[in-house]
Parts: C-alpha cells; sequence; structure tokens
C-alpha cells in the first residue's frame, strides 16, 4: 500500500501546486488585459490643453494639444521599426506661449536626411509620455553629432533648454517632409502570462503523467529473483532435480 499511497499523495500535491499556479497566471492575463484596455482608451481619449503642471503619474499617456513654433536643434534618437529597419525618432524643442517642452516628431529612415524643422506655427497633438528606456547598456549620446540612443528625458531636457516633459505625436496635423508619427500605444507593454499560464499547465500535466507512470510500475508484480528466466522454474528447484 505504501507504494502506491506515498506517490499518489505527493503527485496529487505537485499537480495541485503546479495546476494553481496556471490559474494564477489567467487571473493575471485578466487583470493585464483590463489594464491595456484603460491604457488604449486613455492613449485614445480627446486631446485636452497642455496641462501647467503635469503629474509622470496621473498624466503619463495623456492626450494634448498645443500650439506654437518648433525651434532649436533637432536630436536624433536611434530606433528601429519592423518592416522598415533603422531609423530615427526626432527630438525638436516646441514653444506654446512661455513653454518651451519636446516634440517626438516621429520616425525617419536611417538613410534619409534630417528634414529642414517647420517654422511656422502649427498645431501640435500627441501624448504626453515619460520614457524608461535607459538601462546600464545604453551608450553614452554621441553629442557632437546630435546621435541619441535612448529617450532620456532628463537629459534631452537639459540639451535643449527644456521642460522635462514630452509630447509624442499622434496625429499629422501638418506636413513634416517624410517624417512620420510614432504615436504612444501599449503595444510595448509585455503581457506574457497566456504562456506562462500553458507552460505551468503542461508541467502540471507531465507531473501528473509521471505519477501514474510510477504508480503502474509499483503496482506491477515483481520477478521472484529465484526464478529462472531461461526455463521459468525456480533455481531452487533445478538445484534440487539435479541433486
Amino acid at each position: 500500500m505504501r507504494r502506491i499511497l506515498l506517490p499518489l499523495i505527493f503527485g496529487l500535491l505537485g499537480t495541485a501546486v503546479l495546476a494553481s499556479l496556471g490559474v494564477w497566471q489567467l487571473q493575471r492575463l485578466a487583470w493585464k488585459e483590463s489594464v491595456l484596455s484603460e491604457i488604449e482608451a486613455a492613449i485614445g481619449a480627446d486631446p485636452v490643453p497642455l496641462p501647467d503642471i503635469p503629474d509622470p503619474e496621473r498624466d503619463r499617456y495623456l492626450p494634448v494639444w498645443a500650439t506654437g513654433h518648433m525651434t532649436g536643434p533637432t536630436l536624433r534618437v536611434l530606433v528601429s521599426q519592423k518592416e522598415k529597419g533603422a531609423g530615427y525618432r526626432l527630438i525638436t524643442p516646441f514653444e506654446s506661449g512661455d513653454r518651451r517642452v519636446l516634440i517626438d516628431r516621429g520616425f525617419l529612415p536611417v538613410d534619409r536626411p534630417v528634414p529642414e524643422t517647420p517654422t511656422r506655427e502649427v498645431t501640435v497633438i500627441g501624448n504626453l509620455l515619460w520614457p524608461d528606456e535607459v538601462d546600464g547598456y545604453t551608450p553614452e549620446p554621441d553629442r557632437d553629432q546630435g546621435l541619441w540612443f535612448a529617450r532620456d528625458l532628463p537629459a534631452l531636457a537639459a540639451e535643449l533648454g527644456t521642460e522635462p516633459l514630452l509630447i509624442v505625436l499622434r496625429d499629422e496635423t501638418f506636413d513634416d517632409a517624410g517624417v512620420s508619427p510614432l504615436p504612444v500605444s501599449s503595444a510595448g507593454i509585455p503581457n506574457d502570462h497566456l504562456g506562462y499560464a500553458v507552460q505551468w499547465f503542461g508541467m502540471a500535466l507531465i507531473w501528473l503523467v509521471m505519477t501514474g507512470i510510477l504508480i503502474y510500475r509499483n503496482l506491477r508484480p515483481r520477478d521472484d529473483p529465484r526464478e529462472d528466466p531461461r526455463k521459468g522454474t525456480s533455481a531452487g528447484a533445478k538445484k534440487g532435480e539435479t541433486t
């Protein structure tokens, strides 16, 4: 009985633990999908005037509009786009009244020259964003060439003399000579909970199958070590007959 009971207990406990982790990941999946839906709704809401004192938490992804003109040098941030290849995000200062902020104008293929900065008054529509793209592997910017490798908002603002505030354009409200807006979206937010759930459920199934195999092997009758496998008679009987 011990050969069956112990493997059964450990098998059921292990399967239950692994399956519960799979259920937890499904719950996390539902939560993450709800969060992503809220983010998409916030991103696509009607734009409001640029807030006087924006808050990085409260106003993250806030759709805004502002009227003014671009001024100063443009910095390039190296990026890559599917089906488009390597290119740059163009970051340019934008003056609106007494405010001076940053505008992410969008994507420019790497083989195209940076176009002239529009000088006329324009109305821009976009979303506020505080990017989190800098880590220990991010190279230092090449300031002489105006080339950056991440949207390091405080450093970009210091370099261009603006508020540490970035508006990422979402609509083409003016002609920008081949620059395509790269609007804010939830596409870059990871949501791997379904894959994790499948892994946990798969491990639970494997654990259960292995438990069944072990119990099956324990239930099989064991060969008598005295049996002669060649003739099906016991070694003791064979010895007696010879004597």
